[in-house]
């Protein structure tokens, strides 16, 4: 069985989260999207929360498994028995670091492969941070994730939920 792993913060996810997650699904016979407790963050989200709302996101993608982690991707992969550690590039911008964070998994960990998917178009240009920036400001969050999540988001900061 080929398992892959989704690491990341996922504070929240996005629709170019979402977008990895679906197409890594088909690739790989399980894949395990893992949250990432970092202890020198502050994120929007604990841990917990940000399972269930991913959860939720993937419920209709039977092969797809949420769990929070702490610690390396390397070592959260071997937990899982998964042989791949899925990361999502959305702009060129992003290839160095995730280059670099590959190559470092690789000698920490040889037998663990790193697989880059590109989102999809449509989604290049979001990132949490943007969503909350956003949010932040009231503005219509509906083109950049899911209603589970935008409402989870709309509410941890205390604004009215729209309709849309």
């Amino acid at each position: 069985m080929k398992i892959a792993v989704y690491p990341g913060s996922f504070d929240p996810a996005t629709y170019g989260h979402l977008d990895v997650i679906r197409r890594a699904a088909v690739s790989f016979d399980k894949v395990i999207v893992g949250v990432l407790h970092n202890s020198s963050k502050s994120p929007l989200f604990s841990v917990e929360e940000r399972v269930n709302i991913l959860e939720k996101a993937v419920q209709d993608v039977s092969n797809v498994e949420v769990k929070p982690f702490e610690g390396l991707s390397v070592n959260f992969a071997r937990e899982n028995h998964a042989q791949v550690i899925i990361r999502g590039l959305r702009a060129v911008t992003d290839f160095e670091y995730e280059l670099q964070m590959a190559q470092t998994n690789r000698v920490l960990a040889p037998d663990v492969d790193t697989v880059f998917l590109t989102t999809s178009l449509q989604y290049a240009y979001l990132s949490s941070t943007i969503l909350k920036e956003i949010a932040n400001f009231g503005g219509d969050l509906s083109k950049f994730a899911p209603k589970e999540i935008t409402d989870a988001v709309i509410e941890k900061l205390h604004r009215p939920v729209s309709d849309k």
